[in-house]
């Protein structure tokens, strides 16, 4: 019997990230070098300026001064037989809920704290078209802010060929679409020596991780400086209560500047329950630390409409144990009667059957 896939869309994006770890700040970059071009269809290359702050890195750290204005480019090839067209994104570096910092296209909000926009600051073309064997400079200008900054502003620039999904393929009735970009990413400074990084605490609150219940920490770093090999450990309990009810510890995190990150501890497939409950924190980054203790409630509302969707609780309620059991005892009660009326027919017969034997033999008599 033939299996059809219910068709669906995949998209996969790979951002090609190669080697360039960043000493200090933590940031992973693209490789200068790019690749083959086999994925993308383009090279690329950095062409690092004077102020270019460290050498044999994989992407801009420049040394700026207030106010300064600045055109960086970046050498795009096409070494190929078909015209390349190249869509430019200018992304702010944020921070997802694993501690991983993204310099690439993310649908994550900036921080109320965040001063400058890397996106403010950093403008340039929104696409490139490469003739085949062509080669072209990509020119991003930079606009310090004439009130200067105490920090880092970072970001990325993202590289990614266009009309990607024409070379999607049909794989076992499904579609797949395999994206590929290249992130060059961009840091901005004013001084070798940046401040230190600070955290404060947003809100704790339900919500879901993955169609799953879950507890959320939200916390922001607020200061405009990357905080690296960060710890976070969280327990939940009922309010009043020291027993843990959940728990979560995750070590080797990193939060970019002057951004927040959301923090999920999952309730293991459990039903959320209302009531009043307190989240403690710990953050912990080398002989720094940040604790909190934070108090929050769950509303019957937010338990019924979190239960309703969490996806392993629907699969759960496909198995009403309850109905199951009745349908069960049902099934037995109606059998138990068959087996009565099939018994009382069969005694009925017996009787009738002796009397009228009773009665023949009277006759003879």
């Amino acid at each position: 019997m033939e299996r059809r896939l219910h068709p669906i869309v995949v998209f996969t994006f790979l951002t090609m990230v190669f080697v360039s770890f960043f000493s200090t700040e933590g940031a992973v970059f693209a490789d200068e070098s790019g690749d083959v071009s086999g994925a993308t269809g383009f090279t690329y290359s950095i062409n690092f300026p004077d102020n270019q702050m460290e050498e044999d890195i994989g992407y801009f750290k420049l040394k700026m001064s207030q106010g300064q204005e600045q055109t960086i480019q970046i050498s795009l090839s096409n070494p190929s037989t078909e015209i390349v067209e190249i869509n430019v994104s200018l992304n702010g570096a944020k921070t997802n809920q694993n501690g991983v910092i993204e310099y690439g296209d993310s649908d994550i909000e900036n921080d109320p704290s965040l001063k400058f926009d890397f996106t403010d600051i950093v403008t340039g073309p929104d696409s490139i078209t490469l003739e085949p064997g062509e080669t072209k400079h990509l020119a991003m200008k930079i606009q310090m802010p004439d009130t200067g900054i105490d920090g880092v502003i970072a970001g990325g620039i993202q590289l990614m060929r266009a009309n990607q999904d024409e070379q999607a393929s049909d794989e076992g009735g499904s579609r797949i679409i395999n994206q590929y970009a290249y992130v060059v990413g961009v840091l901005l400074q004013e001084s070798e020596d940046l401040p230190e990084a600070d955290l404060a605490l947003n809100s704790v609150y339900a919500d879901q991780d993955n169609h799953r219940n879950a507890i959320f920490v939200d916390f922001s770093n607020v200061i405009a400086s990357y905080l690296n090999d960060m710890t976070v450990e969280v327990q939940i309990n009922k309010k009043g209560n020291n027993s843990v009810l959940y728990e979560r510890k995750q070590t080797a995190m990193r939060m970019a500047p002057n951004t927040f990150l959301k923090f999920p501890i999952s309730m293991n497939g459990e039903r959320m329950a209302a009531g009043e409950y307190t989240a403690a924190i710990l953050v912990t980054s080398g002989n720094r630390k940040w604790e909190w203790s934070e108090d929050f409630e769950i509303t019957n509302e937010e338990a019924d409409k979190f239960n309703e969707r969490d996806v392993g609780l629907v699969q759960e309620k496909g198995l009403d144990w309850k109905l199951i059991a009745i349908i069960v005892v049902s099934v037995l009660a109606v059998i138990g009667i068959i087996f009565f009326i099939i018994l009382m027919i069969k005694k009925n017969r017996q009787r009738a059957d002796a009397h009228r034997r009773k009665r023949n033999r009277k006759k003879k008599d």
